[in-house]
């Protein structure tokens, strides 16, 4: 073999090698997502007065919204965006019995059992309410990452609560699957919800 043979294969041989440590530096890494740490177990009372666990909607997909029903604009909205997108599934014959609305309340101090039990009739018939002590709320609300309080420019008998608005959407595992803003429509919501009964059920 002549030297400038030996010469061309080992030029080659280094610049095979070079290509592939570049490639190796080039490839983006693999990102491991780890699944959101939102949700968890809590115990409330519902509407009806009757205590009520996490657990007990085991196998269901749970729709979930924190907010209070002295709330003027916000609350009534999402919740009503999230009647209208079940309403869609079923006017297309999907099966909403798969699914589990409940509104937990943040402000315990007014929402009662029967203040809850008068709201839920407003909005889907599936709706649950849920209202607890001070401190069940605030380890439901912690779960879930929820922020609020007190409004602090707010008159003592008609205040108003500061809160996150995020429709949480937790598996029939109990794990997190993804949230709905307030930028979201009810269309936007039916469509990701049919999509959830195809892989689900």
């Amino acid at each position: 073999m002549t030297f400038k043979k030996t010469h061309f294969l080992f030029g080659t041989f280094i610049g095979l090698i070079l290509a592939a440590m570049i490639g190796f530096i080039l490839k983006p890494a693999e990102v491991i997502q780890k699944p959101a740490l939102i949700g968890g177990p809590f115990t409330l009372i519902d509407h009806n007065g009757k205590i009520v666990k996490s657990s007990d909607y085991e196998g269901k997909i749970l729709i979930v919204y924190f907010g209070y029903t002295f709330c003027p604009d916000v609350c009534p909205t999402d919740l009503q965006k999230i009647s209208l997108g079940l309403d869609m599934l079923e006017r297309n014959k999907l099966e909403t019995s798969h699914f589990q609305p409940i509104f937990i309340s943040i402000d315990p101090e007014r929402d009662t059992v029967e203040v809850m039990n008068e709201y839920v009739e407003n909005f889907h018939p599936s709706l649950i309410g849920l209202t607890g002590t001070t401190e069940q709320i605030k380890a439901a609300a912690k779960n879930y990452k929820v922020y609020y309080q007190k409004a602090a420019n707010s008159e003592d008998d008609y205040y108003l609560m500061d809160h996150s608005s995020i429709i949480y959407v937790i598996g029939p595992d109990g794990k997190y699957l993804s949230h709905f803003t307030s930028l979201d429509s009810q269309k936007i919501i039916a469509n990701r919800l049919s999509h959830y009964l195809d892989e689900k059920f």
